[in-house]
């Protein structure tokens, strides 16, 4: 480029052309490549004009330089990241959740009072059969002789050895049965009601898990005895009183189950007279404020009313 130029005879003249490389150079040094111009004057064979001409790269080194070096950097950051195994450590400390009810006392429940096993009765000595014969008068162990002989003596003596034999067989008394020994515990009876709490279907003394709770007669029957215990939990027969699937819902269930250390199974029961389970902070309450036999027992937010009011008594 220009393509064609003219240049009268004699005549000389500087042409400027523009090279167009094959092969870009992104990165790198300089570098000289040959290059062959053709000059043909107008009815002439081309003249072969030789020469080098310098390439420079596109970008300067000093760019390049950067990017290797900040992708060097990119990488080892990278690995240091995914290598590194930071130490994480908790300071946290578990935190006891109080009751803070002012429905709860202070004090400790009392410890359930044993009664003592009654006395047997002693069992009588029967009397000797022929006991007639075989007592002997008083003071007649200081001479050792016989009796006098007396008329009619042997008879009776015989008859009377006799009767006295028989009445010494038949008199003796029967072995009486010893009673049952009563159930340890203390019966808990509602102030609305007068009538104590009990297991449902308990009365043959076996506790089963799952059993819902009422009010019946007093009867002091083993499902009719409950236990305070130290660790908070209510006893009868071998099982806990228990909130039903651990819920804090007005009108959970009140229930008979396997004691298993879970919260729902500790009740405190205060001075005013609320049965109390300190997870839920509500009261044993006998539903729908009744009192007949079978009332079902419940959780329910503490009102103070008297079908949610307790004693114990021995």
């Amino acid at each position: 480029h220009p393509s064609n130029v003219q240049i009268e005879p004699g005549r000389a003249a500087f042409v400027k052309a523009t090279l167009k490389p094959r092969k870009i150079i992104w990165f790198g040094a300089k570098e000289q490549r040959p290059y062959t111009l053709s000059v043909q004057r107008s009815g002439a064979n081309p003249l072969p004009v030789e020469g080098t001409y310098l390439q420079r790269g596109f970008l300067p080194r000093w760019l390049a330089t950067f990017f290797g070096v900040f992708l060097a950097l990119g990488i080892t950051f990278t690995m240091l990241w995914i290598a590194y195994k930071p130490n994480v450590s908790s300071g946290a400390t578990e935190r006891v959740a109080a009751a803070g009810s002012t429905l709860a006392p202070s004090a400790e429940p009392s410890r359930p009072l044993v009664s003592a096993p009654p006395e047997q009765p002693k069992e009588p000595t029967p009397a000797p059969a022929g006991g007639g014969e075989s007592e002997k008068p008083s003071g007649g162990g200081d001479t050792g002789a016989p009796p006098p002989d007396t008329s009619g003596s042997s008879g009776g003596s015989g008859s009377s050895g006799t009767s006295g034999g028989s009445g010494g067989g038949g008199g003796s008394p029967a072995k009486p049965k010893p009673k049952p020994a009563e159930a340890a515990g203390q019966l808990i009876i509602g102030q609305g009601s007068n009538r104590c709490v009990d297991v449902t279907g308990g009365e043959d003394g076996v506790g089963r898990d799952g059993t819902r709770l009422q009010i019946r007669d007093c009867k002091r029957t083993p499902n009719q005895k409950w236990q305070f215990l130290g660790d908070g939990t209510v006893r009868s027969l071998g099982m806990c009183m228990d909130v039903a699937w651990g819920s804090k819902d007005d009108g959970a269930a009140i229930q008979l189950a396997r004691c298993s250390g879970n919260p729902a199974q500790t009740f405190v029961l205060s001075t005013q007279g609320d049965l109390v389970n300190p997870q839920a902070n509500k009261c044993v309450d006998a539903v729908d404020n009744g009192t007949g036999n079978g009332t079902k027992l419940q959780l329910w937010t503490c009102a103070g009313t008297p079908n949610q009011k307790w004693r114990v008594q021995d």
